[in-house]
């Protein structure tokens, strides 16, 4: 048996390399799906004022993280700007670890999209939701729990067969 166990080490890393090349790093499971969404207060960068997702309570919503500095969100803000036109979507922007004339400057010269833009300067909020990277987008229901999560640029393609769906869900 001693002189197999090489073998069969190799072997076992082999399936487990197979195995992780099947999976989707996109899709990454969450374990803040079915939780509430953390409550937080944060400076609007597009009104005066603060902000909290209790004034969202009983209505479904998209969180969208982003931030200026970030080179995917370049490619998912026009998909963004589309939904925010076509459907009946709330969307509050989170602006991650950004500079505030920054990200004002970003939502200038692209379109703003939201509803509501905080600041999360520190990332305290993003670190709260699990946030691994920008973008990423959260589906939170109309009694404020995180019914999905997406991580990377929304394309047309993901918000129809994705997020939409449970978004409806989540109403």
């Amino acid at each position: 048996m001693k002189r197999y166990a090489p073998l069969l080490i190799f072997a076992a890393l082999v399936i487990l390399l197979a195995v992780g090349l099947t999976l989707n790093p996109r899709e990454i499971p969450s374990v803040m799906i079915g939780k509430p969404a953390p409550a937080f207060k944060l400076d609007r960068l597009d009104a005066p004022g603060q902000f909290s997702p209790s004034e969202l309570k009983g209505q479904a919503y998209l969180l969208n993280v982003w931030a200026s500095w970030c080179g995917a969100c370049i490619q998912e803000h026009p998909v963004l700007n589309d939904i925010a036109q076509s459907y009946k979507v709330t969307l509050v922007g989170l602006a991650y670890k950004d500079q505030d004339a920054d990200a004002k400057a970003w939502l200038q010269t692209r379109g703003n999209p939201y509803a509501v833009v905080v600041a999360d300067r520190d990332g305290r909020v993003g670190i709260d939701y699990g946030v691994y990277g920008v973008p990423e987008t959260f589906v939170i229901d109309k009694a404020g729990r995180i019914a999905y999560k997406h991580i990377g640029p929304i394309t047309p393609e993901v918000f129809k067969n994705k997020i939409l769906p449970e978004l409806q869900k989540a109403q």
